[in-house]
């Protein structure tokens, strides 16, 4: 049932939005999916929220709404689960309002690999796969911060969690039938995290393309000012890069100006932002290239492996492969090949933790051991023990 056939609350006034709270704060989950605006501010817009739960269909419109409060408590009812898809945004959101994630939560592209379906799938592809449905991409570009929305708009931020709340509960059953719903719960705890939305503004550096090809003096300025561009976009609510482009920055730090005129050279460095801030960055400047940097963190380097690792580590992603398919896993969720070449090249099995262990573990340790080995049937591979004769040669 799409949203033109299913009857909906618009939410437009404090009163009707803690009603609505009110009515859901006693159920035990709700389908929730957010519509926000970031490209022209540092923290994003929320502009609507969609609610489906069972016979409750509604549209908050958080623009008209002068007073979030009794939402912000519905998000964190511990006794109320919070269903997402990719729900890293939309917690950021609610994060921001209240400094408190939602929780718990539940979301759908977290849980589809253990049914099978490929990593990191988008929603629509996720409905199509599993409930048949093709949703309009009509309104992915739309603009929600304009009033007022069409209907078309509504219809489609509606079908979001429509479909999204069908999903939950097919998901649901599935996953407590197979046993595999307590597999998720670090996954959807990490989520509810507060280091997962506060990144201090002094880290911003670590973000920076090729930092690690920085040292001295342009590592110091590059680190001083990531921080005094992320505290001013902070400040002026105002992306990043619209106070100063990394290549800027990189500019800045490398040609190191000492005055406003050397400033007026630094390509890029628009005229608007040297008349407002000379004085900070040539006083950063200053001081930051007289300060020893923050130490680069270590930079793994891909190792080569030998023709014989990287022949192991096909046969033992082919019993990956197999057996995904016996469980209906996706195997990168089973095995991720970055495991598989730790297990090789290190012998370190830490990752091969919980269910894994179980499922796959063992039989893992004993391939990359030589204890195991693989061999083709009509059926497909069977794991069988190296005989002691070969394991004692």
């Amino acid at each position: 049932m799409s949203a033109s056939n299913q009857e909906y609350d618009y939410i437009d006034s404090n009163e009707a939005l803690a009603q609505l709270c009110q009515s859901l704060s006693t159920k035990p989950y709700i389908a929730i999916d957010t519509e926000f605006l970031r490209e022209r501010t540092y923290r994003p817009e929320l502009c609507l929220v969609q609610i489906k739960q069972e016979e409750i269909l509604a549209c908050v419109d958080t623009q008209a709404i002068t007073e979030l409060g009794p939402l912000i408590d519905l998000m964190n009812n511990a006794s109320v689960t919070k269903v997402f898809h990719a729900a890293s945004q939309d917690c950021e959101i609610f994060y921001l309002l209240s400094k408190k994630a939602p929780a718990p939560l539940f979301d759908t592209q977290i849980a589809a690999p253990l049914l099978g379906y490929n990593e990191q799938i988008g929603y629509g592809n996720l409905v199509k796969e599993h409930l048949g449905i093709e949703l309009s991409k009509s309104q992915t570009r739309a603009d929600w911060t304009r009033r007022p929305l069409t209907d078309q708009q509504i219809m489609y931020a509606l079908d979001d969690v429509i479909y999204l709340e069908q999903l939950y509960l097919s998901m649901m059953d599935t996953l407590t039938q197979q046993n595999r719903l307590s597999w998720l719960e670090p996954e959807f705890r990490a989520w509810e995290q507060a280091d997962k939305y506060d990144q201090p503004a002094g880290d911003r550096w670590l973000k920076v393309r090729n930092i690690q090809r920085f040292k001295g003096s342009t590592l110091s300025i590059i680190q001083s000012l990531c921080e005094w561009r992320e505290i001013k976009a902070r400040e002026l609510n105002k992306p990043r890069n619209w106070i100063m482009k990394d290549d800027v920055l990189i500019s800045l730090a490398q040609q190191q100006p000492d005055s406003v005129k050397e400033l007026e050279h630094i390509r890029g460095l628009d005229r608007k932002t040297r008349e407002r801030h000379h004085s900070e960055l040539l006083s950063l400047i200053d001081t930051a290239r007289q300060t020893e940097p923050h130490p680069l963190p270590p930079f793994k380097k891909k190792t080569k492996l030998s023709p014989a690792k990287q022949a192991l580590i096909q046969l033992m992603s082919a019993w990956v492969q197999q057996r995904a398919i016996e469980l209906n896993i996706n195997s990168a969720i089973l095995a991720p090949p970055k495991l598989l070449e730790q297990l090789v090249t290190s012998g370190d099995a830490s990752a091969l933790s919980g269910w894994r262990t179980a499922l796959i573990g063992d039989e893992l340790l004993g391939l990359s051991q030589g204890q195991l080995s693989l061999r083709f049937t009509g059926s497909g591979l069977v794991l069988e023990p190296v005989p002691e004769t070969l394991l004692r040669d």
